[in-house]
């Protein structure tokens, strides 16, 4: 299956998350969440890299709400990864606005990501492997229906799959 996606609230979406990610998440991953603290609509990527960097040792967790990794800063900070961990797999994680049928989904793919897209911005894609989360439509941006809470929650689950598909491959960290 090239992508799963589940309902962030679907009561069986961390085990289901976290048995697809195990194929792709081991101690030498580089996860790379994208997004700001600025926008709450764009506040996905570095709220579940905030929680990571709590949660777990191991993978290399780039973009927190302290140090977000966004469109300003995102070339370089590709390319700091791309230099310093040749041979490991990038996990992106990204908001993104999608259908009203599908706010609230949890996407992984087996491809990169392509931040900025929905909105017009032409940025290189990223990602050996992408999670995004859809947190708005996509008719309406910016985005000003979407609340804190939600991307939270959302961040959570994510951040919980992660963290549980390291411990399925690692478990002795």
């Amino acid at each position: 299956m090239d992508e799963l996606r589940i309902k962030y609230n679907d009561k069986d979406a961390i085990n289901v998350l976290s048995e697809y990610l195990c194929e792709f998440i081991n101690q030498n991953s580089v996860i790379l969440c994208i997004g700001t603290d600025k926008c709450i609509s764009d506040s996905l990527g570095p709220i579940v890299g905030n929680m990571l960097t709590k949660m777990i040792k191991g993978p290399y967790v780039y973009g927190t709400l302290k140090k977000p990794v966004h469109a300003k800063n995102l070339a370089d900070n590709i390319n700091f990864i791309r230099k310093n961990y040749t041979y490991s797999n990038i996990i992106a994680i990204d908001a993104c606005l999608g259908d009203e049928k599908s706010i609230g989904k949890i996407s992984v793919k087996k491809s990169p990501l392509y931040p900025g897209k929905g909105i017009g911005k032409k940025i290189p894609p990223v990602g050996d492997i992408s999670i995004i989360g859809i947190i708005d439509v996509y008719d309406m941006i910016p985005p000003y229906n979407t609340r804190l809470g939600f991307v939270f929650e959302m961040a959570e689950v994510i951040a919980l799959s992660l963290q549980k598909a390291l411990f399925l491959t690692a478990p002795h960290l």
